[in-house]
């Protein structure tokens, strides 16, 4: 990565968004001009996920790359909805706010369950779809965010052993031992305080399977891209050929890489998506 964390954050924008009755304000990067393509990162991670693609892309298209609400620098407090259904209604009251009709989409992990509900549920609102590593039916959650989702651990967890377990989770799932500093340093700054402690897992505790078993891909009628990491331990991708059969206009594309594909094959991964999108 040739920008930092702290370069990204400071080119970021903000809005008011709302979600059901809460004004919440969220953080996003907005570059570029064209036809509009929205990112939308997962759990732990931010919108500095997708530095690199969001680089290669500008030229052609505007590209808005947000945080999540509870993630980023987007809002944090406790006491408000961080679920995907939630997730959805904040992207859309963004892309309302920004005056678009219709966006190419861009969704890894949680992000690509939002995605998928965008898509599935208004599908005139969608024209290119793309999701890497996403969540789908009841293919989650995953142990590891279940037991971060316990109440217990916002009250028991320091933030110092909160950093040292998001290292180690970032450590065993990227490919190979020369980790890039940067992107392991912008993944585990938000949660560097006690309230990055309590949002991280609100976040977990958020992960609510019926969110995407309510929706049917096969109502999906968006262009629709898998970029799938094949060795993934957490979205495997007998999820991704799934949702190949299900969806009408897809193609799965397989890139050997466990579950950060945009960083452990950022330029493979980039390669197959300005092809997509431009």
């Amino acid at each position: 990565m040739t920008t930092t964390y702290d370069e990204w954050t400071t080119a970021q924008e903000t809005a008011t968004v709302t979600v059901d009755d809460h004004d919440l304000e969220i953080a996003y990067r907005d570059e570029g001009s064209g036809d509009p393509v929205v990112f939308l990162h997962g759990i732990p991670t931010n919108s500095y996920l997708f530095s690199g693609q969001v680089d290669a892309l500008t030229g052609d298209r505007r590209v808005i790359a947000a945080d999540m609400v509870g993630y980023g620098n987007s809002a944090m407090h406790d006491g408000f909805d961080r679920s995907i259904r939630a997730q959805e209604q904040a992207i859309r009251d963004l892309v309302d706010q920004l005056g678009f009709e219709t966006v190419d989409f861009v969704g890894h992990d949680l992000g690509g369950g939002v995605g998928l509900r965008y898509a599935a549920r208004t599908p005139d609102a969608i024209d290119r779809l793309v999701l890497s590593n996403s969540v789908a039916y009841d293919s989650w959650p995953i142990k590891t965010i279940t037991d971060l989702g316990l109440p217990e651990t916002a009250r028991e967890t320091s933030v110092e052993e909160l950093q040292g377990m998001l290292d180690g989770l970032f450590r065993d799932t990227l490919l190979g031992d020369d980790h890039d500093e940067t992107f392991l340093d912008g993944m585990k700054a938000p949660w560097n305080s006690e309230e990055g402690v309590t949002s991280v897992v609100r976040n977990a505790s958020a992960t609510n399977t019926s969110h995407t078993t309510e929706v049917d891909p096969a109502d999906v009628t968006a262009d629709t891209l898998l970029l799938w990491g094949t060795e993934d331990e957490f979205q495997p991708v007998q999820w991704a050929e799934r949702l190949e059969g299900d969806i009408d206009s897809c193609e799965l594309v397989g890139l050997e890489a466990n579950h950060w594909v945009p960083e452990d094959r950022s330029e493979a991964f980039t390669d197959h998506l300005t092809d997509f999108l431009l």
